[in-house]
């Protein structure tokens, strides 16, 4: 487990992989995006909860149900990306905590009755979030994340009926390079970070 990955994984995962707003006619196979999902699934959350939920709007119907909720700076991208996943968080994530916990079994009472539910499924359903875009890159995909969109409106149109919450949507797809503006830049470890 000390083993680390080489510097062709870290550029593709992460040095060199991009935001893309254009791409590739080439379409993504239901075998891969259940791939991504099954590297994503891997990643740790607290207690093992799993909250994320991914819909994957592949036909161009589902895109069409998605385009009314779309800011106009996302339209484009998103209905001409072979897939776009709604990360979603399901806040009623502890029904299945006996299966997935299962050496405390009463963590699903516990959580039943808990009033932070809504706070622990976005940050652990962020963190899978973050984890699904890992496993695309690392399986040949290029992503898309985007944030411009009406939460309640992709509530409503997908997971009416149901304690899902949309997160953020990512298209996937092979991307564009033409599209791709220069990359900006990061801050630096010590405007970002401190050691104590």
């Amino acid at each position: 487990m000390s083993s680390t990955v080489n510097d062709a994984a870290l550029d593709i995962i992460f040095r060199k992989g991009r935001s893309f707003n254009g791409w590739q006619n080439k379409p993504v196979s239901q075998a891969l995006l259940q791939a991504v999902y099954e590297l994503m699934a891997a990643g740790p959350t607290s207690m093992n909860a799993c909250p994320a939920r991914v819909l994957f709007l592949v036909s161009a119907a589902a895109k069409q149900r998605l385009k009314p909720h779309l800011s106009e700076s996302n339209v484009q991208k998103s209905l001409t990306a072979p897939a776009v996943a709604i990360i979603a968080n399901d806040l009623e994530f502890f029904e299945h905590m006996p299966k997935l916990f299962p050496e405390r079994p009463q963590a699903k009472d516990m959580f039943r009755q808990a009033p932070n539910n809504e706070t622990f499924a976005m940050r652990n359903g962020t963190l899978q979030g973050g984890y699904f875009i890992i496993a695309a890159r690392a399986l040949g995909l290029d992503c898309g994340p985007m944030s411009g969109f009406n939460n309640d409106g992709v509530d409503k149109e997908f997971f009416a009926g149901t304690k899902i919450k949309s997160n953020f949507l990512c298209a996937v797809g092979h991307g564009d390079p033409a599209s791709l503006p220069p990359r900006h830049p990061r801050l630096a470890f010590d405007e970002a970070c401190k050691v104590l």
